[in-house]
């Protein structure tokens, strides 16, 4: 395998991850804007702390797949 064959895979896995990632954040921010009321302090605290996390992961893996662009781009 060439090193843009396996740049190109390392790329495709990274936006799998973004995908299941986004997913993930959107269905959590639906259900704390639907449960937001009668959610519990602690699980309110649990989802808001939830909600960054993801949102920090989805911007790491945003960074990773520019970064491996760049490197398509100079090969």
């Amino acid at each position: 395998m060439s090193q843009l064959d396996g740049v190109k895979e390392e790329l495709v896995y990274l936006r799998l991850w973004l995908g299941i990632v986004v997913v993930a954040e959107i269905s959590l921010v639906g259900w704390f804007v639907s449960a937001a009321e009668t959610a519990t302090p602690r699980l309110f605290r649990l989802a808001v702390v939830g909600i960054m996390s993801l949102a920090l992961g989805i911007f790491l893996l945003h960074r990773q797949i520019g970064k491996r662009m760049e490197e398509i781009r100079s090969l």
